[in-house]
C-alpha cells in the first residue's frame, strides 16, 4: 500500500474535518432526512431528495478522509534538519532570477497545498524543481509561460 505524505498540520486538519462530518454533520443530515419523511410521500418530496444527496456526499467524504488518513506519513518538519536541502515539508525562500521577486512555500502533501497560502503539493513542478536542491542553488521551473530560475536563498523546517 502507497504512503501519502502529509504534514502534522495537515492531518490535524483532516482529522478536524473528519470529526465535525461525523459529530455534526452525519446527525444533521439522518434528522432532516427523518422529518422529510415525515411530511409523507417521498416521490415528489425535494427535502427527502436533497437530504439523501447531502448523506451520501458526506458518507463519501468521512470515507476518503478516512483512507488518506489510514495511508498518511505523517511529517513534522520541525523535527527534522537535513542540512539546507530542501525535502517535503521545508518552507524555501526563492529569488526569481528574471525578475528580482521573492517568494516564500512551504512543500506539502496533494490536501494541504494552497497557492494563496504559499503551500505547493509535492507533486507540483515547482516543488519537484526543488527538492534535493541546497541552498544557494538554483532551480528551474518548466510552468507554462516557460522556463523560470529560482536561487534557492533560503531553506526552513518550520
Amino acid at each position: 500500500m502507497t504512503t501519502l505524505p502529509i504534514t502534522k498540520r495537515g492531518a490535524e486538519k483532516l482529522k478536524a474535518e473528519l470529526h465535525q462530518l461525523k459529530t455534526v454533520e452525519r446527525p444533521w443530515v439522518i434528522n432532516s432526512i427523518s422529518e422529510a419523511r415525515a411530511q409523507g410521500d417521498l416521490s415528489e418530496n425535494a427535502e427527502y431528495e436533497v437530504a439523501k444527496d447531502r448523506q451520501g456526499f458526506i458518507e463519501g467524504r468521512i470515507q476518503e478522509i478516512e483512507g488518506k488518513l489510514s495511508t498518511a506519513q505523517i511529517i513534522d518538519p520541525s523535527s527534522f534538519e537535513a542540512g539546507n536541502r530542501v525535502v517535503f515539508g521545508s518552507t524555501v525562500k526563492l529569488e526569481d532570477e528574471a525578475t528580482g521577486d521573492s517568494v516564500t512555500y512551504q512543500i506539502v502533501g496533494e490536501d494541504e497545498a494552497d497557492i494563496k497560502l504559499g503551500l505547493v503539493n509535492i507533486g507540483s513542478p515547482i516543488a519537484r524543481a526543488l527538492i534535493g536542491k541546497e541552498e544557494g542553488d538554483t532551480a528551474e521551473v518548466v510552468a507554462p509561460g516557460g522556463v523560470r530560475r529560482y536561487e534557492i536563498v533560503a531553506v526552513h523546517y518550520i
